[in-house]
């Protein structure tokens, strides 16, 4: 830049260890440079921000102009303008894509806003731009202190990106925007320890909203990680049992469900009270799945004892205790118990439910079998 008249550079402290960008050399002669000097000395923050607007207004191609774009980006955040801060570090990176400053400047103010989308959006982003210069060699300008504090720089802000999309998972109430976002977290850094914390809650969002496919898949990592707790054996086991495929799967989670269950301790800030509510409860989901899933492969004996052991658990619950009833008429049948078929049968009966209509046909047909026996 050619300088004419008396030269001034600011050296604003703060502003630059937001945009971590050169500052420009300021001709205080010319009426873009006293505007420019005027900007540095404001401390007000909503003047500044006027006097930025008013240098973009009139100097829009200036070569000071991405300077103030990325000051606005700080002072916008300041005053709660977080459109105008957003549209500010689009400018900045559309002039210059290796603002590595300038995009976490722009994530905070998306933070700041509390929008999980443009969260999302840049935090994803400011990642990429991350891993781009922590992997750029050594230029020739650069020392070894230099060259390591930017590696180190870019290593840290990528890192905090995870943090990010974690953060922003949280506090998300849309279902959806949540699952958007752990998923964002989950596929930009598999390895980060936020991924392991997020896990429980993305489960719990992908349910929320509906996609209970994804849920599944997320469930089944976790379970052969090792990791699935109750809530998400139980909707395995249930996943695949409402398609009645797949039944060997439901058997192994129902089964694993009832082992967890079983030897857990309490969990902490919970009492004693609650907690036998819902292990019971949970028992006789593992119980009821596993033998459900055996009654539909035909495997008797197998749906005779886990259904057994289910009945003193779901007792309170008419639609699982219907249709375990059902299946252990159907099972004592089989296996000749005709004594015990009959009475689970009456006792189906009594439920209004699905099957309440084939086991009064069922039981009919045993009691007419059984009078031709006798």
């Amino acid at each position: 830049m050619r300088i004419r008249g008396g030269i001034l550079w600011l050296c604003l402290c703060t502003a630059l260890a937001l945009a971590q960008r050169e500052v420009p050399t300021i001709n205080t002669e010319t009426p873009e440079g006293q505007l420019l000097q005027q900007i540095g000395q404001q401390e007000d923050d909503a003047k500044k921000a006027a006097l930025m607007e008013q240098f973009i207004a009139k100097y829009p191609t200036h070569e000071a102009a991405v300077w103030v774009y990325s000051l606005m980006v700080a002072t916008y955040t300041k005053t709660g303008q977080y459109d105008q801060a957003l549209a500010a570090g689009e400018k900045v990176l559309a002039a210059d894509p290796s603002d590595l400053h300038t995009a976490h400047a722009t994530l905070k103010a998306a933070e700041a806003k509390k929008d999980p989308e443009a969260v999302r959006d840049w935090a994803l982003r400011v990642s990429a731009l991350a891993r781009k210069v922590a992997s750029a060699p050594k230029s020739q300008d650069e020392d070894e202190d230099e060259y390591k504090q930017r590696v180190d720089f870019a290593k840290q802000l990528d890192t905090y990106t995870a943090y990010s999309l974690f953060a922003a998972g949280l506090q998300a109430s849309d279902p959806k925007q949540k699952a958007a976002l752990f998923r964002a977290l989950q596929e930009n850094s598999p390895d980060s320890e936020y991924v392991a914390q997020s896990r429980d809650y993305y489960f719990l969002a992908l349910t929320q909203s509906g996609d209970a496919a994804a849920a599944a898949a997320l469930a089944e990592k976790s379970a052969a990680d090792g990791k699935a707790g109750e809530e998400m054996l139980a909707f395995l086991g249930d996943y695949y049992l409402r398609q009645n495929k797949e039944l060997g799967k439901v058997s192994d989670y129902a089964n694993k469900l009832v082992q967890l269950v079983s030897t857990r301790p309490k969990p902490d800030g919970v009492s004693e009270q609650d907690w036998e509510k819902r292990k019971n409860q949970l028992l006789g989901l593992g119980y009821w799945m596993a033998g459900s899933a055996a009654a539909l492969q035909n495997q008797f004996a197998e749906a005779d004892k886990s259904l057994r052991a289910a009945l003193p658990y779901i007792a309170g619950n008419n639609e699982l205790r219907a249709s375990a009833l059902f299946h252990l008429g159907v099972a004592n049948y089989r296996l000749g118990k005709i004594l015990d078929a009959i009475k689970f049968n009456q006792e189906c009966i009594t439920i209004k439910s699905p099957f309440q209509a084939q086991a009064q046909k069922n039981l009919k047909a045993i009691q007419a079998e059984y009078r031709v026996v006798r």
